[in-house]
């Protein structure tokens, strides 16, 4: 089949949202064809297909395979951008955009993009102008309490002596599924209360399951609140006899994000010895201003509520241990062989995510099939394959890992003769993908996974990615 009908048939299952096997067409496409402009179009066109799957550092090659066999390729440049954006390379993306403004002068939408970035640009040099190193108070200590006046009118949940109880949490899912906000004064109780509780635990924290006890592991929720109630009417609500551990990635892209971060928080509080939280990906600075997260809390609150958030977020424990046999993670594992538990618990974790390293690959690495290591398809971690999740496995004296990150057809994924487990429990992700979500159970004597799959439920007419940031619309 000649290449320019492959590239063609990939274009329409790219219409039609089919990007992996988009993707497979214009690789068969490129292998067959020779002159460099067209293949430069096809390179092209897989950046864009690899960017809508997220794989931005699989995007980003494309784009440099694109320009390498032409220059004058503007869509490269294009592609390249957008992929930059997305790994937070906002300088780097500005010189693109600004390769295409100059070149084609009259393209308004190159023009748009290219302020667009410059505005991100300036900012962040803005940021770091006023940036006071001498002055380490947080946001936190900023807050005051008692200036938050319960209204009158006010008809919704309260903490009762300040503390979350069982009835404060019947009451905020109720006025959650009523569409009602939570008073900002409780909000800001809980976001502080839960900061210093994190802030007491270690990096990795070590859970003990009794041998007749039921667990429960969720994946990625992105906001998707009436989901989450799905899974706590079909699986019960967490109690002392119904512990659960949410695996990272709680906001962003869904649009009740709030929602879902204040009753993970109140779950926290109630129940912190039956309750557990691990920081994704995605509970971070440059996420959250992408996504969706930092908007919906400016939106149903204040700028100074998201930036408490980046702070609580920062004490998020990265990993969770089960029994001393299972290891929980966002991501996946490491780029070096020799990873013992204590070098995650000696992890320094009161940041924003590093572009390398330990935390880094925690929360952004995923498995492959084939042996050894690769550079991420994301762009950010590394993929690894069965040699080094047996490898890990066996000098950590551990039965599995359980991870999330990854959107599954079925909510889960058994990979690496059993020793890698994915759970992603948003499904219908985004409204389009069509995916199940799934949790799974164990108890403590045999720590066997057990899979719970579900399909998504309606939710109020608030699309996903309502507050995302308009930078968004340069990944196209």
């Amino acid at each position: 089949m000649a290449a320019e009908e492959l590239k063609n048939q990939a274009n329409d299952y790219f219409k039609n949202r089919e990007y992996e096997r988009a993707i497979e067409l214009y690789t068969e496409a490129i292998a067959l064809e020779d002159d460099p402009p067209k293949k430069a179009i096809y390179y092209g066109n897989r950046s864009l297909a690899q960017l809508r799957l997220e794989n931005f550092g699989l995007a980003l090659e494309d784009a440099n395979s694109a320009l390498e066999l032409d220059k004058g390729y503007l869509k490269g440049h294009y592609r390249r951008a957008s992929a930059y954006m997305a790994l937070g390379k906002f300088k780097l993306a500005l010189k693109d955009y600004e390769m295409v403004t100059k070149k084609k002068p009259s393209d308004k939408d190159a023009k748009v993009k290219y302020q667009e970035c410059q505005k991100v640009v300036k900012m962040l040099l803005f940021q770091k102008a006023i940036a006071v190193e001498e002055d380490s108070r947080s946001i936190a200590q900023t807050i005051n309490l008692d200036s938050m006046v319960i209204e009158e009118d006010y008809d919704g949940p309260e903490l009762e002596d300040g503390k979350v109880t069982e009835k404060f949490m019947e009451d905020l899912i109720q006025h959650y599924r009523d569409q009602k906000k939570l008073h900002r004064r409780y909000a800001y109780k809980i976001l502080l209360d839960v900061k210093e509780y994190f802030s007491s635990l270690p990096s990795l924290v070590d859970i003990e399951i009794e041998p007749a006890g039921k667990f429960t592991v969720c994946g990625d929720i992105h906001g998707q609140f009436y989901d989450l109630l799905n899974v706590f009417e079909q699986n019960g609500r967490p109690s002392q006899a119904n512990p659960y551990l949410f695996n990272g990635d709680f906001v962003d892209r869904g649009s009740f994000s709030v929602e879902v971060i204040f009753v993970l928080f109140g779950y926290t509080l109630l129940l912190p010895k039956f309750f557990y939280m691990a920081r994704g990906n995605h509970e971070s600075l440059t996420m959250n201003q992408m996504y969706g997260f930092q908007g919906e809390v400016r939106s149903k609150y204040t700028q100074q509520m998201a930036e408490l958030f980046t702070e609580v977020y920062n004490h998020l424990p990265l990993c969770h241990c089960l029994n001393h046999r299972i290891l929980v993670m966002h991501g996946g594992l490491f780029s070096s062989d020799d990873v013992t538990l204590d070098d995650l618990r000696k992890i320094d974790r009161n940041r924003q995510p590093p572009d390398e390293g330990l935390m880094c690959e925690l929360l952004w690495s995923d498995p492959m099939d084939k042996p050894g290591r690769a550079p991420s398809k994301r762009g950010v971690g590394i993929q690894f394959g069965p040699d080094v999740t047996r490898s890990f496995l066996n000098r950590n004296g551990l039965d599995y890992v359980i991870r999330s990150h990854e959107v599954k057809a079925d909510g889960y994924e058994i990979a690496h003769d059993g020793g890698c487990v994915t759970v992603f429990s948003a499904p219908n992700y985004c409204d389009t993908m069509g995916n199940k979500g799934a949790f799974i159970t164990m108890n403590g004597s045999d720590l066997k996974p057990h899979f719970t799959t579900y399909e998504a439920v309606p939710h109020p007419p608030v699309k996903p990615m309502a507050y995302a940031n308009s930078l968004l619309s340069l990944f196209s």
